[in-house]
């Protein structure tokens, strides 16, 4: 019984650690690879079929354990396909867990401190660190000023889209760009919606 607990807890830690790596280094890129969909899915689809066929054979008096090991691999084999719901769940801790960070940054473009610098995008700006991850794929953010208002537009990819649409978090205190921004929430508060003052989570396509 302790061994089979301690093989559920492992397992699931596997399973997060691996979403996340997908998360953070794979579904930015549009890319999931071979091993995840038809590897760790398939292995998963195996031991739910086994525990099931065990539950079968033992309904006159199932165990507690297996019922919960059924449960259990079905649930992880689910929602390895549901990839909305998982990375929706992501998301929302990433903006809770790196908001102060996000702050520091959006601080520096205020004061002038951080800058595009990207000699082939006049609007991407490379940020001097790899960890942690503020924005996707590489830690580029999005700098826009509009000089005479004195105001700054920074983004945050949250998916960054080779050739498709890209989620952001968005930072802004330029009036025309939040007034935007609310007329797409109000057009498709499904993909867009307002976080907290100022701060905004929207997709371009």
């Amino acid at each position: 019984m302790k061994k089979d607990i301690w093989t559920l807890l492992i397992v699931s830690i596997l399973w997060v650690f691996m979403k996340i790596i997908e998360y953070y280094f794979i579904m930015s890129l549009f890319l999931i690879p071979v091993f995840w969909w038809f590897g760790f899915s398939a292995l998963l689809f195996i031991i739910t079929a086994y525990q099931l066929i065990r539950l079968i054979t033992e309904r006159k008096k199932p165990s507690i354990i297996r019922i919960v090991k059924t449960l259990f691999y079905g649930l992880l084999f689910y929602l390895t396909f549901e990839v909305k719901i998982v990375a929706g769940i992501i998301e929302k801790a990433d903006w809770h867990i790196l908001y102060q960070k996000r702050m520091e940054i959006v601080e520096k473009v205020q004061k002038g401190e951080l800058n595009p610098n990207v000699s082939w995008n006049d609007y991407l700006c490379e940020l001097p660190f790899e960890f942690p991850i503020v924005s996707m794929s590489g830690n580029d953010i999005g700098i826009s000023r509009n000089d005479s208002a004195q105001t700054i537009t920074v983004e945050f990819f949250v998916i960054r889209g080779m050739l498709s649409s890209s989620t952001f978090f968005i930072y802004s205190n330029d009036n025309e760009t939040l007034k935007d921004f609310d007329t797409m929430t109000a057009e498709n508060s499904k993909r867009n919606w307002k976080i907290r003052e100022n701060w905004y989570r929207i997709v371009k396509d």
